[in-house]
């Protein structure tokens, strides 16, 4: 386990990390992350298949893919993990969804704090590589075509998990997206925060250093030149509707791309 990853409110990736023959070997770099990748899949989805993947298994396979970004060049922020040490009880975090990384890595910052699980596509809890893993965390699974059911199964679901102390990961968006579009952020998850009475946590990814593969959307090509910054914002009361409180978190994710393109720009990325 790494434990440094969590340790503090805050996470950066060393400046003195050495990648040696990958520095050198540049054009491989994409290859070689794939791989590492696909051991961590692998590896993971035997140990979900034999029933001991547990929630210590998922943390470290969460951080091997974490320090896989690094050992190809790829350099980590993470913020605001008080946020999360401090709140009181189980909370819903409501995050963009640029890639395919931030559900590798989530995991990995998030249970060590908190017990945590997703909600998901159906398509992820079918497919090949992911299902065991996926399905051994007990997520909740909806069909993104049928927006009145998903909105019940959200609700009776996630009021369910979050009753037995778990804390849930919400990606409103219909699908994964380089640019964060507000209008299809939906409020699937300040509904359950207004109907439970739990706090929820804005959560800002930035993750395109990772991108879409032809052939496979899990398998693209990566941009050591893009940092990856994840920020957790202060915890929320959500109230009424929570009309006003999911334009708060819409509010706090726009502002943190906004602030990491600006100085992306700055340090001539």
């Amino acid at each position: 386990m790494r434990s440094e990853i969590t340790a503090n409110n805050e996470y950066h990736t060393p400046e003195n990390t050495s990648h040696l023959l990958l520095d050198r070997i540049t054009f491989c770099t994409r290859f070689v992350f794939t791989g590492l990748f696909l051991r961590t899949v692998f590896r993971s989805r035997s140990l979900a298949r034999k029933g001991v993947y547990d929630a210590q298994h998922w943390i470290q396979s969460s951080h091997d893919i974490f320090t896989d970004v690094e050992r190809v060049g790829g350099r980590i922020q993470v913020t605001g993990l008080d946020h999360i040490r401090n709140c009181p009880g189980p909370v819903i975090f409501l995050s963009n969804h640029m890639s395919t990384l931030e559900t590798m890595i989530l995991p990995g910052i998030i249970q060590p704090l908190a017990d945590v699980t997703f909600v998901v596509k159906e398509a992820l809890v079918k497919h090949w590589a992911f299902r065991d893993v996926m399905l051994s965390r007990k997520p909740i699974v909806l069909s993104r075509s049928n927006p009145r059911e998903d909105l019940l199964i959200v609700m009776k679901q996630g009021a369910e998990r979050l009753k037995n102390g778990i804390s849930v990961i919400i990606f409103p968006q219909s699908t994964r997206r380089i640019e964060f579009r507000p209008a299809e952020f939906n409020s699937l998850g300040t509904k359950l925060a207004a109907r439970t009475g739990t706090w929820v946590i804005p959560t800002a990814v930035k993750t395109d250093f990772w991108g879409f593969g032809r052939f496979s959307s899990y398998l693209g090509p990566i941009d050591r030149k893009k940092p990856v910054h994840i920020a957790f914002g202060e915890p929320i009361k959500v109230t009424g509707t929570g009309k006003e409180e999911h334009q708060q978190v819409i509010d706090f994710i726009s502002g943190c791309l906004e602030q990491w393109k600006q100085a992306d720009r700055k340090a001539g990325k």
